[in-house]
């Protein structure tokens, strides 16, 4: 199982921006990524409540796990990794 921890970059952590554009870019992948913030999950990445009842703050770490081993798994966690530790704050 492929996984990525990623440190989240968003200053007020994965709130609704962050998640929405975390859970879309799942979701277009296709393929079954959980995400995990110490004991709390694994929970399914492409629920924005879900995801946003981790509870993750700015720094924290979270993990995103993927049960498929198949062609592009890692690229995928990759991207999606880098979403997560991306200030989406500083973008707005």
């Amino acid at each position: 199982m492929p996984t990525r921890t990623a440190v989240v970059g968003s200053r007020v952590g994965l709130h609704a921006r962050p998640a929405s554009l975390l859970v879309q870019a799942v979701t277009a992948s296709g393929l079954p990524v959980t995400l995990s913030l110490g004991d709390r999950g694994p929970v399914d990445a492409r629920s924005i409540l879900l995801v946003m009842g981790l509870g993750a703050r700015h720094g924290d770490r979270v993990v995103l796990s993927l049960d498929d081993t198949g062609a592009g798994a890692d690229a995928v966690l990759e991207r999606l990794a880098a979403l997560v530790e991306t200030d989406h704050d500083a973008l707005a």
